[in-house]
């Protein structure tokens, strides 16, 4: 039967499912800004399907567009390994690592985006390239309407050699999009800050019963007759789970409390299965470590949780903090990129910058049930004030509206 014959099986989340959080007024201001844009199609290109913040935003985004009446796809590339492993190095020197940037390198990132970009046919009203693994994309069309670069990683201090390389493939674009400030460049092209955002209705972060929770718990057998101390993740050295483990292992010292880690491997990732594998050795009774895509555990973990950390040593933004927030649940967070943003230090969670800090704080809030609560309920009113997809939405659509016909930004200034 041709699909738009039958009956949907189900209902997308729309914006007027977000009334009871936002209100009427800004859910008839966000209909009135989607009703202006039914004519566009926009696209979406990345790297990965699943695995990271970047696909769950993209998975949420792009319905809640389609449900708003602007059509909106999602395009993935695909990849060899070897442009894999030079693309996540790219990464890593994009938040200030090392890199040595051979020739070699640079012609197997090029050469495999080049194959992509003849498979694809992106003739839309407005594309969107999502972070370094597809950016080159743009110099294989005759472009017709506004291309957008977002890069959703910590730009605060990117390996000079590297920005060398991306900056005039980054300039091709009309505009640029960094989640804070801080992470602006120095481009001809105009740049804009967007902070991500979650989708509450989603099956992370949507509500569960105790029941819900002690199934999903019980299935991976993780004992709940302590505390839970948890951090999910992808499996990547920038999120220091390391130090994680570290500033557990203090904090035990005062306090009983269960640590789990939870995790995936995205498919752009190369290192996350080698960080995985050497984390594995430190599992215990009192420490667990899964890899598991199942996002209904990381939402039982996640409202369960004593405290929720996220120890970055670099981070662009961090949804899994804005996730646990939404729960109700007080983070420990690193205090860099993003996370500085969504935390207020001692009021919604803490920030810290070092293991001993770390273990501190965990001890504080196991041990307090009152300022758990405190914390917990201010960390929700500020995600539901400043972090959920509807506010995301109206950004991206306020930019799209800015432009021109001629692609130019309203407002842009010439640097």
């Amino acid at each position: 039967m041709d699909m738009i014959d039958a009956a949907p099986p189900y209902k997308l989340r729309s914006i007027e499912d977000y009334e009871p959080l936002i209100g009427a007024e800004h859910v008839a201001r966000l209909l009135g800004k989607a009703g202006r844009m039914r004519d566009l199609h926009v696209v979406n290109v990345n790297s990965t399907y699943y695995g990271g913040g970047v696909a769950e935003l993209l998975s949420s985004l792009t319905l809640l567009m389609n449900a708003s009446g602007i059509k909106t796809g999602w395009r993935v590339i695909e990849g060899r390994p070897d442009f894999f492993s030079v693309t996540k190095k790219m990464h890593n020197a994009l938040q200030g690592a090392a890199i040595n940037l051979t020739e070699q390198k640079k012609q197997v990132y090029e050469e495999v985006v080049y194959e992509n970009a003849v498979r694809m046919h992106l003739d839309h009203d407005v594309v969107i390239v999502h972070d370094p693994q597809p950016l080159p994309i743009i110099q294989h069309f005759r472009k017709k309407s506004p291309w957008i670069w977002r890069c959703h990683v910590d730009l605060s201090a990117p390996n000079a050699e590297l920005w060398d390389y991306l900056a005039p493939k980054v300039e091709r674009y009309d505009a640029v999009v960094v989640s804070l400030p801080e992470y602006a460049q120095r481009l001809s092209t105009p740049q804009r800050f967007i902070m991500p955002a979650i989708n509450p209705f989603s099956t992370t972060n949507k509500e569960l019963s105790e029941e819900e929770i002690d199934e999903r718990l019980a299935h991976y057998g993780i004992p709940t007759d302590w505390p839970l101390v948890v951090q999910v993740s992808r499996f990547d050295r920038w999120k220091d789970p390391e130090g994680v483990i570290e500033a557990y292992r203090r904090a035990r010292k005062q306090v009983d409390c269960t640590l789990v880690l939870v995790g995936n491997v995205a498919t752009d990732d190369p290192e996350g299965q080698e960080v995985f594998e050497a984390l594995h050795n430190c599992a215990e009774e009192r420490i667990r470590i899964l890899s598991v895509q199942d996002s209904a555990l990381v939402n039982a973990l996640q409202r369960r949780a004593a405290v929720v950390l996220q120890k970055s040593i670099r981070e662009g933004f961090g949804l899994t903090v804005a996730e646990a927030m939404w729960k109700g649940t007080p983070v420990i967070g690193g205090r860099v990129g993003g996370i500085r943003h969504q935390i207020e230090d001692g009021v919604s969670g803490y920030l810290v910058e070092n293991v001993e800090q770390a273990a501190e704080r965990i001890v504080q809030l196991v041990a307090d049930r009152a300022l758990r609560n405190r914390m917990g309920q201010a960390a929700r009113e500020s995600v539901r004030q400043r972090f959920l997809m509807s506010r995301l939405m109206e950004d991206w659509l306020d930019l799209i509206g800015s432009f021109e016909p001629n692609f130019r930004l309203r407002g842009a200034t010439e640097r």
